[in-house]
């Protein structure tokens, strides 16, 4: 966010230095408890994947240094670290990154160093200009991996397959309150740039903001390169949409086009990457394209100072089935209630139903229809 000031502020840095410090350290503890009428496995569903269990998905702490990007005068830096521990660890992990404990052994429970990047804010380009260098969230789209940083505990198919961190570089310019372009280089998606998958991947971005502030579009192509298949070598384009109705509504929308070229086929010679999922190519096929598409849409209603609504609708189509495991089409509806108790405790209980319309993709196979009742307990401090 080029332009705003930092103003947060959190319990563990009052209780070190009453919070004056520009460094931080602070994040959260996450459990979560659900009930679903899959007994063995709630796939493809993401941050919610083990049926009728409480768990502890989450316990982060942070390190950062915001770079001051309100001043004009002068060059500044900052720096983030993440240290993730829990059973969402499965949905950060980035091969090369202590990777062993999922990719290989697909444990329940481990560790990720999720973010690890440092931060140059330049104000003499444009009207502010940061270069990021290190490991970062993949940068489109409404959700992400940390609790906090999303309106509904559980998350869309659509986020459930899409990329999640990117080493590289990535330069974001403000050209006024309208525009903002971004460009970067990556290793490619969830790969670090020492392992044998990695290759030179391009992005670029675009935002735009109506003058009105209700609403804002942002175009991405995404770890663009020649597509051949590797560990998560998707080929990323997506698009968001914000729109504000009033003070209290506001709806979030997304859709992206994603593919991997030369996918090994499903039964065929060729073995595919150790924790990725072959593709349902067509009879004699050794390898094929697999791409998928996916849109989402979050409603939000502001209740009170402490309480919020929110409805997601959720649409992917697995056309190989190289992505959740299943050639079918999904669809995906939750309503959930956010209530804030104080400022420090968050409780988001949700219900949620999903269908795949094709071929029976959950419980391991065994159903066309998930039903969940679940939530999550976010304690920052």
């Amino acid at each position: 966010m080029i332009g705003e000031p930092d103003t947060n502020s959190y319990p563990l840095m009052t209780a070190i230095n009453q919070a004056k410090s520009r460094a931080k350290l602070y994040g959260w503890v996450d459990p979560t408890l659900d009930f679903s009428t899959s007994a063995n496995s709630n796939a493809p569903e993401a941050n919610d994947v083990y049926a009728n269990r409480f768990e502890m998905n989450q316990l982060v702490l942070y390190a950062e240094r915001l770079p001051d990007s309100v001043q004009r005068d002068h060059v500044d830096w900052g720096y983030h670290l993440t240290a993730l521990y829990g059973t969402d660890y499965r949905f950060t992990t980035g091969k090369g990154y202590l990777s062993g404990p999922w990719v290989n052994d697909h444990r329940e429970y481990g560790f990720d160093p999720t973010l690890e990047y440092v931060d140059v804010y330049v104000p003499q380009v444009a009207q502010g200009m940061n270069v990021r260098v290190g490991r970062y969230i993949s940068v489109p789209g409404i959700e992400a991996q940390l609790a906090p940083n999303n309106y509904i505990f559980s998350h869309s198919l659509l986020y459930a397959i899409d990329p999640f961190t990117d080493t590289g570089l990535i330069a974001t310019v403000k050209l006024n309150d309208q525009w903002l372009v971004q460009l970067g280089i990556t290793g490619g998606h969830d790969v670090a740039l020492w392992t044998p998958d990695a290759k030179p991947s391009g992005t670029a971005c675009v935002s735009y903001t109506t003058k009105s502030v209700n609403d804002n579009l942002y175009a991405c192509a995404n770890g663009i390169n020649n597509g051949k298949y590797a560990y998560n070598n998707l080929q990323q384009y997506d698009t968001t949409w914000y729109h504000k109705f009033s003070k209290t509504v506001h709806m979030a929308t997304e859709a992206w086009y994603m593919y991997e070229r030369d996918v090994p086929a499903l039964g065929g010679d060729i073995q595919p990457e150790t924790g990725a999922n072959a593709a349902y190519c067509l009879p004699g096929e050794q390898r094929c394209t697999a791409p998928e598409y996916a849109v989402v849409n979050f409603l939000q209603k502001e209740l009170s100072a402490h309480d919020f609504l929110s409805l997601r609708s959720d649409f992917l189509d697995d056309k190989k089935g190289q992505r959740t495991g299943y050639e079918t089409r999904y669809s995906e509806n939750t309503i959930m209630w956010c209530h804030w108790i104080g400022t420090t405790v968050q409780l988001r209980p949700e219900l949620r139903f999903e269908r795949a319309w094709d071929m029976t993709a959950y419980d391991n196979g065994r159903r066309h229809n998930q039903l969940t009742v679940a939530s999550d307990l976010i304690f920052h401090f």
